[in-house]
């Protein structure tokens, strides 16, 4: 596995971002701009299905309002992501944190399989109801604790040091 690990860091592209002064931190400059973005609306989105926040707008709005930029956000996120990862292959593939964050990258993306038919994508039944639903309410703490895990776990990679031998 470390060999395939080499063999995807080695490419040119992996190897220039690696080792620029000037890409890599604008890449990652960029994928924390993106993450502010997606991340802001998610917690937004999530914050409105828990009934706490835009009270004045329906979900109706405010998913649809921010669905556009949702998906401008994760595009960066996630193109920046890929190219991050791929410059430093080798070094991620043995840091704890970088796994957990793609586990919870996996689990988000289940949540959101999960949750598209009865929450995101059924939003004018959520504001005919008298109260919010409670699958609606648990989809958006789900969503909450997942996006603020993966996050933390972004953010501790770089902080990981491997056990010296």
């Amino acid at each position: 596995m470390a060999d395939f690990f080499l063999w995807l860091q080695s490419f040119s592209i992996a190897t220039y971002l690696r080792e620029s002064g000037l890409a890599y931190p604008i890449i990652m400059a960029t994928h924390l701009a993106g993450m502010g973005l997606f991340g802001g609306l998610i917690l937004m989105t999530d914050l409105r299905l828990l009934g706490l926040v835009m009270r004045g707008a329906t979900i109706t709005e405010v998913v649809t309002q921010f669905r556009r930029w949702k998906r401008i956000g994760i595009l960066v996120v996630a193109g920046c992501g890929v190219l991050l990862g791929w410059s430093k292959a080798a070094v991620y593939s043995t840091n704890p944190y970088f796994w957990l964050k793609l586990t919870l990258l996996s689990l988000v993306i289940v949540h959101a399989r999960v949750f598209r038919k009865s929450v995101y994508y059924n939003t004018e039944e959520l504001d005919r109801a008298a109260e919010i639903p409670s699958h609606a309410k648990w989809a958006a703490a789900l969503s909450l604790l997942l996006w603020v895990g993966m996050v933390a776990a972004g953010r501790m990679i770089g902080y990981y040091e491997p056990p010296r031998t």
